[in-house]
């Protein structure tokens, strides 16, 4: 049963099965066809004899006589001539033979087979001005006609038989060989690990359906590949960005705990460790909300509002560098696809980056266009140059600004376009038309 699993197994039980079949029905078809012709040719024969003998007949006086000839030896010929139904030529025969033969003698044209003589006859009657005086009766053995297609039986088997087997044989070799490349890509692939991210399968250029399989597979493990180098590349910033907060709580405890403080130096230090745990949290539930968006999206919030909430969140920051920080809301109400608290949280890194790069001025505006409501943040900042633009969206990628301020890890912005993708949207980096940077949210309208 374990070998009906195989599907070269199948394979070649099903073209062996079909090919039996039709071999079969073929063998059947040419013996029927066989013994059709032998019949035939047997009735062509009696008829000729019938015809020969009619020739050396005679009649007179309404009698039938037979005319002597030299080569005439009585007896010989499985031929009898019957005057009414007296047989006046008889050949030697068996008493069944002769009995058919008298049978026919008083019948129309026709044939007869004597089973127990293994013999044919044919009945000619004698017809004189309308009127039957006599009849011929031709005799056949069907011996030799039942030995021939015996013969042929026993071949067409036989040819058959080896038919089948060669062919058996063929086509097991070319399922071997056909999917022998599907054999060595699974034993490829049983002994790869999860470590062989870069191993591949390697038949080249697609030319048939296994090469085809094969480069197909190749393209999938490429981007799986790349997918689990960036889930590595993003665990390990991830990390390295929670560690520092985390650094900085365990720094300001032990510094605060080293020595009495005043009450000024101590509220200081909690304000600054609830900023870093603040942090934290915000990362950590981040990524929460962009696994559970995976697994289906939902909720309903209002744009202008969401912009708002992260530009209040924003605001310590551009107070602290003496920025600007404007929010220019439509006057019809847009609305968007998404819980506001996620929005707020795709909204926000972006506007977090904007703050801490714009010089003067940070503008964030809103519109709806295609079914998305776009969150357009511009900055008066260094920008970014369009090389970077989508460099600057893979974690640890930091762009040449965010090398030269020596800040952050180069997360914010990653886990802003991971979270807006999980809801159908994204986070792009544009053309501003003027110095600074502008960076566009895109989120499904409803």
């Amino acid at each position: 049963m374990r070998g009906l699993r195989d599907v070269r197994t199948r394979l070649f039980l099903i073209v062996v099965a079909a090919l039996a079949v039709a071999l079969m029905c073929a063998t059947i078809a040419f013996n029927l066809l066989l013994a059709h012709s032998a019949a035939q040719d047997a009735d062509s024969v009696l008829r000729q004899r019938a015809t020969s003998e009619r020739a050396q007949v005679q009649v007179a006086d309404g009698h039938v006589r037979i005319a002597e000839t030299l080569n005439d030896a009585p007896g010989d010929s499985s031929v009898w001539v019957f005057d009414g139904t007296r047989a006046i030529e008889r050949p030697r025969a068996r008493a069944e033979t002769f009995a058919a033969a008298r049978a026919l003698a008083q019948q129309g044209r026709r044939f007869n087979t004597v089973e127990d003589a293994d013999e044919r006859l044919y009945g000619s009657p004698i017809v004189v001005q309308g009127r039957r005086v006599g009849t011929i009766v031709a005799g056949v053995s069907l011996g030799p006609y039942e030995q021939t297609r015996r013969f042929a039986l026993i071949a067409s088997l036989l040819f058959a038989t080896v038919l089948l087997v060669v062919v058996g044989a063929a086509v097991a070799w070319l399922l071997r060989s056909a999917l022998l490349p599907v054999a060595r890509m699974t034993e490829q692939a049983e002994a790869w690990s999860e470590q062989d991210l870069d191993r591949r399968f390697a038949y080249g250029e697609p030319h048939d359906e296994l090469s085809r399989l094969a480069y197909t597979l190749d393209g999938l493990l490429d981007r799986i590949a790349a997918s689990l180098r960036h889930e590595r590349l993003f665990s390990a910033e991830l990390s390295h960005e929670l560690r520092t907060p985390l650094a900085k709580i365990v720094a300001e405890a032990e510094l605060a705990l080293r020595r009495p403080r005043t009450s000024d130096e101590y509220r200081r230090v909690i304000a600054d460790i609830r900023r870093n745990a603040e942090s934290i949290t915000r990362i950590v539930e981040t990524l929460l909300i962009a696994a559970q968006q995976k697994a289906g999206p939902g909720g309903v919030a209002d744009a202008a509002d969401v912009a708002r909430a992260a530009a209040e969140a924003c605001e310590p920051l551009a107070v602290e560098r003496g920025l600007t920080l404007d929010v220019e809301t439509p006057e019809r109400q847009l609305r968007v696809g998404v819980d506001g608290d996620l929005a707020e949280r795709i909204i926000y890194p972006v506007l977090d980056n904007a703050c801490r790069y714009g010089r003067t001025r940070v503008k964030l505006s809103l519109a709806r266009t295609d079914g998305s409501v776009l969150f357009t943040i511009d900055d008066d900042g260094p920008g970014v140059a369009e090389q970077e633009r989508d460099e600057i969206f893979e974690p640890a990628h930091r762009g040449s600004a965010g090398r030269a301020a020596g800040s952050g890890a180069g997360l914010g912005l990653a886990l802003a376009r991971r979270l807006a993708q999980s809801v159908t949207g994204d986070v792009e980096a544009t053309a501003n038309g003027a110095s600074g940077a502008r960076f566009v949210v895109r989120l499904p309208a409803v």
